[in-house]
């Protein structure tokens, strides 16, 4: 049986489709922990990142944060947190907010500091205060690189929130693990295409939002 049949199979299956364990239920749970995950890691990454990027400090020290947090094994950090503070979402939330908070920060910086520093400049002559010019001058101009590390964490959160489902939580990773558990390859190819999907869909959203967020002159600029 090859993979087009699992999945036709998985899908087809209306048992999938109803209960505490079917596909609208394991995609909302995996909906709210990516979300959950990813706002947390902007209020973490965004703030530090426009910052320094608008002073133009702490380059090489994020730089090495980011370096050393995406060296961290997810699943190891899951094991440690899990230990550390027992079973619950917190533990989830620290893996998956470690992983996204690099590409976050190092490209919200990098966004920022490349701005044209002639607007910046004059604005400052023009007697600006700093953080007006950080959210007047720098921010529109950088707004189209910063959604492109938001979309990154995003993809990352979104293909690594299985883990929820190694700490008993739900999710599209219970489909995974209950699978491979089951030895049933429908559901897990099945969960594994629904991830897929899921990964795709979330890069379509952030395409269309910074279509619609990104100012068009600053869109044709880039």
């Amino acid at each position: 049986m090859n993979i087009l049949n699992f999945v036709h199979a998985f899908f087809s299956d209306s048992a999938h489709w109803h209960g505490y364990d079917g596909i609208p239920t394991r995609l909302t749970e995996h909906i709210r922990y990516s979300l959950q995950a990813l706002v947390l890691a902007a209020l973490i990454g965004l703030p530090v990142g426009l910052v320094t990027g608008h002073y133009g400090r702490g380059g090489n020290a994020l730089a090495l944060i980011a370096t050393a947090s995406r060296a961290l094994p997810t699943f190891g950090l899951l094991v440690l947190a899990v230990t550390w503070l027992g079973f619950g979402l917190t533990p989830v939330m620290i893996p998956l907010v470690v992983l996204a908070v690099p590409p976050i920060l190092v490209t919200t910086y990098e966004a920022v500091r490349s701005v044209d520093p002639a607007p910046v400049d004059a604005a400052r002559g023009m007697g600006m205060s700093e953080p007006r010019i950080l959210f007047q001058v720098e921010l529109p101009v950088a707004l189209r690189l910063i959604f492109g590390g938001l979309r990154s964490a995003a993809v990352q959160i979104v293909s690594t929130a299985t883990i929820a489902a190694y700490v008993g939580l739900g999710g599209l990773g219970r489909y995974i693990i209950d699978g491979l558990y089951q030895r049933d390859y429908e559901k897990v190819v099945g969960g594994a295409s629904l991830v897929v999907a899921m990964a795709l869909t979330t890069l379509a959203l952030f395409w269309a939002v910074a279509r619609f967020a990104v100012s068009p002159g600053v869109r044709r600029g880039g």
